[in-house]
């Protein structure tokens, strides 16, 4: 854990030194003044995720407070701290676009999961995201909160994410335009990005979109290549599970919407700094495609 802590902090404080040289301080952080560094706040957020602790509050008093503070020697109190988190939004969005995500190989896979931010019967009573969470449903049933879209390559680093409400169709063409702006190659999903128009829009910018058919559509031949690949589709099941349990991107006790976002982000950070992650063994798979090509 230790030397965790040190490989995150050293990672996330070379981004902060030149975060604060080149971006104009806004007035929403100017009001949230500390003694404690923007690259302090930023490691204590993704180590929360890290460190397998269900709540902040229990991780930040019983961990931090406790036995983090040689490393962190000006840390404030609770109740302060949750306070100044909210001026890392910004932040822990640019650190993710130049260190958190992976490059893309020609080998993507797109998949959408839910935020639940409460039950679906306590949707009504619910007001702290009155105005954003939206009722949706997916593979599990109906829900309430947001919807986290995901694109991964091979390796499972995660290529471009975005959170929409949960009512958002996976198929949402502004929603797939921001996630493949910087793809290429070929493109897996499930049956719900099955749309003519979408295979179009994305053939357009060099991306092969591969799905699988339903039941009353007439069967296609497809390369053996993409039908392994689109096997393999369940490695961006995993990554969700990862984000979910393992780095706690979803739970239903946020009291504000920038706690959510501050939650979501440093949690896809702390997704960037695991040292495995799901993979597949792409290698293997087209040495296999190129014997069977190789043998007819």
């Amino acid at each position: 854990m230790v030397e965790q802590i040190i490989a995150v902090f050293c990672d996330i404080d070379d981004f902060c030194q030149g975060y604060e040289k080149h971006i104009i301080t806004s007035e929403t952080v100017s009001k949230a003044k500390t003694s404690m560094a923007l690259s302090e706040i930023m490691t204590i957020g993704v180590m929360y995720h890290l460190s397998h602790y269900r709540t902040f509050k229990w991780y930040y008093k019983n961990l931090v407070l406790k036995e983090w503070r040689g490393y962190f020697p000006s840390l404030v109190s609770y109740n302060r701290f949750v306070e100044i988190m909210q001026s890392i939004t910004v932040p822990l969005i640019l650190y993710l676009m130049r260190y958190g995500f992976g490059k893309c190989s020609g080998i993507n896979f797109v998949d959408s999961t839910t935020l639940d931010v409460c039950d679906i019967h306590r949707m009504h009573s619910h007001k702290v995201f009155k105005d954003f969470a939206k009722k949706g449903k997916s593979s599990t049933g109906w829900f309430f909160g947001f919807k986290l879209h995901i694109v991964i390559n091979d390796k499972g680093e995660i290529l471009s994410f975005c959170i929409t409400p949960g009512n958002t169709s996976d198929k949402d063409w502004k929603i797939m335009s921001h996630l493949t702006k910087d793809l290429f190659g070929k493109l897996f999903g499930d049956k719900g990005y099955l749309s003519p128009k979408l295979f179009a829009k994305l053939w357009e910018r060099n991306i092969q979109l591969v799905t699988k058919i339903r039941k009353n559509m007439k069967n296609k031949l497809m390369n053996i290549s993409d039908k392994i690949l689109l096997r393999k589709r369940a490695v961006i099941e995993s990554v969700n599970d990862f984000l979910k349990n393992e780095c706690d991107i979803e739970h239903s006790r946020h009291r504000s919407i920038n706690n959510f976002f501050v939650n979501a982000f440093s949690a896809l950070v702390a997704y960037s700094f695991l040292p495995k992650k799901p993979s597949i063994l792409v290698l293997i798979l087209f040495l296999l495609f190129d014997f069977s090509s190789n043998s007819r």
